[in-house]
């Protein structure tokens, strides 16, 4: 008996942070989820002195910033038991049963309809833009801390690291905590206060909801982190109508994200166009989302409950074959980060990361001391990317003749995935006519395009982002500074006769039969700075990863997810 009220009847789930049982509130007969805020592990509190008294500040900052919120989609609280003073105990925190799984478990079962997905992003949208109206940010939205009820309706949870517009920080400078794959890349470039970073979040757990698989997870925390900075996110391909809006919020420029009142009306078009009904109107009441039969426990902390309504997968994505008219790889986004930063060396960002990862406490990244992010895996430094691309051409320049747009190839355009030797030295060729060199910081291939980092003039720190595209080479905006030292890559040195070899050994290195996304990065690697390469592939069901060879072809390791 907890407080002399709430009755414990069986533990629904763990993790680091505590554990969340079913109780019975003997007051008000009725039963409750309680959240144990302690670490399930004695070692692991015995190693961290300072950890009981952090988890409690938490549990009195999750308290206090669901008490402020009385929303369909957040989860209620209804009270906090704290320790009495002096005493070797912990903080519960009461919550309302949920009955339902959460979408951690629900996507276990596979990908969801787009329908279905618009539905729980404008009930996700709706927690947080309450949420944010009272000051608050959640800092961790993901799969994990969403429930479902029966009636399919989601509910926001675990505020346990909101952020309080009135409180003062809960973490030491330079800490940033949640979870990896979920986290807004301006948060690990140490930027906070930002609601667009909520939806951010927001948007890869769409994605990650409509598509199966999480674009930035890779094999290690580390990983994936510099993937968040920086990698390209594939274009969606079973979000039909959804697509664009994920587009349009995976950017990595905060400011040209929507805000929530654009987002809510784009996922009401989206809703629209695919004629569920669902969010079309103040009293539309969209199908329910069907639950798997029985729910895993909920995350970290929460509550569930079994659920009888079977869960119908959705119907496999079968892409087209290679040469039927569609490449059977999804074309990535641009990334569009915040511009400004500078190029920063691998190695610092690798070690204070690293450091932070090896304390054992997942999901904690700490930060360069200045705040910045440094590089990331992706660029091997490279700077991030503008918010929008400009047409000003820099000194010295000839102006780029404008993107091409969709169907407007040139007569002379390459055929086929531009991933072949004699694409990529056509592309190299209309790169050196635009910019008279073939010396650039980094270049990325993908089946339809090609992106590359190209210093402004020989010898010049200032880099410009290109495109080649349908046939045309054309700069895209500026693209930030090469440190003092970073390696530039002469690609015509690159051996591209060995491409498609290294293709067809990753997929059996990393055992991807059918590949559903691919693209490979030229760049320094960022433990050693030496010029590399990084053939990436995944399946439909998130397999895969990438290999790293020398730029002579040569292999130097396989990494898998």
């Amino acid at each position: 008996m907890i407080d002399g009220r709430f009755e414990l009847v069986a533990p629904l789930g763990s993790g680091g942070m505590g554990t969340v049982w079913r109780a019975r509130d003997i007051a008000l007969h009725r039963e409750v989820a309680l959240k144990e805020v302690r670490p399930p592990d004695p070692a692991t509190a015995a190693a961290q002195p300072g950890l009981a008294e952090q988890m409690r500040e938490r549990a009195v900052r999750e308290a206090r910033a669901l008490a402020r919120l009385a929303h369909p989609h957040v989860v209620t609280i209804h009270h906090i038991v704290e320790p009495a003073p002096g005493t070797d105990g912990h903080p519960w925190i009461v919550m309302e049963m949920v009955r339902g799984g959460s979408l951690h478990d629900r996507l276990e079962s596979g990908p969801m309809p787009p329908a279905e997905v618009v539905r729980l992003g404008l009930d996700v949208l709706s927690a947080l833009r309450a949420a944010h109206a009272e000051g608050i940010l959640h800092r961790d939205v993901k799969p994990a801390n969403v429930l479902l009820r029966p009636d399919g309706s989601a509910v926001l949870t675990d505020f346990g690291i909101a952020a309080l517009h009135d409180s003062t920080g809960l973490t030491a400078t330079g800490v940033l905590i949640g979870s990896p794959e979920y986290i807004a890349p301006e948060r690990v470039r140490g930027e906070e206060g930002l609601a667009a970073s909520d939806l951010w979040s927001l948007g890869m757990l769409l994605y990650v909801a409509a598509e199966g698989a999480n674009p930035l997870r890779r094999a290690t925390s580390l990983a994936t982190v510099v993937a968040v900075l920086d990698e390209p996110i594939p274009a969606p391909v079973r979000s039909g109508p959804l697509g664009p809006v994920l587009e349009r919020l995976l950017v990595r420029d905060p400011a040209a994200r929507p805000d929530g009142v654009q987002l809510e009306q784009l996922l009401r078009d989206a809703s629209a166009a695919l004629g569920s009904g669902a969010g079309t109107g103040p009293a539309a009441t969209p199908p329910p989302v069907a639950t798997p039969v029985v729910p895993t426990p909920y995350g970290q902390f929460g509550p569930y409950a079994p659920n009888s309504t079977p869960h119908t997968p959705h119907a496999p994505h079968t892409p087209p074959p290679y040469g039927s008219g569609g490449s059977p790889y999804a074309a990535p986004t641009t990334p569009v980060p915040v511009g400004g930063a500078r190029r920063r060396r691998p190695a610092l960002i690798g070690v204070a990361i690293t450091a932070a990862l090896a304390a054992g406490v997942v999901g904690i990244v700490q930060l360069l001391p200045d705040g910045n992010s440094g590089d990331d895996e992706a660029k091997g430094g490279a700077a991030t990317r503008p918010a929008v691309a400009t047409s000003a051409t820099p000194p010295g320049r000839t102006a780029s003749a404008p993107t091409p747009k969709a169907g407007a190839q040139k007569a002379d355009a390459p055929q086929g995935s531009m991933m072949t030797p004699e694409n990529v030295r056509t592309a190299l060729e209309a790169f050196k006519k635009e910019t008279g060199t073939t010396t650039f910081v980094d270049m990325t291939l993908y089946d339809g395009y090609i992106l590359a980092s190209i210093p402004t003039a020989a010898g010049a720190e200032t880099v410009d982002s290109w495109q080649y595209r349908d046939g045309a080479a054309s700069r895209t905006g500026p693209d930030g500074t090469v440190e003092e030292g970073e390696p530039l890559i002469d690609m015509a040195t690159v051996n591209w006769d060995a491409l498609p070899g290294m293709l067809e050994q990753s997929k059996k290195d990393l055992k991807v039969e059918k590949p559903t996304s691919r693209h490979v990065i030229v760049d320094p690697w960022m433990m050693d700075q030496v010029p590399s390469i990084r053939t990436y592939l995944s399946d439909e069901y998130g397999r895969g990863g990438y290999v790293l060879w020398k730029t002579d072809g040569s292999l130097r390791k396989v990494t898998a997810t």
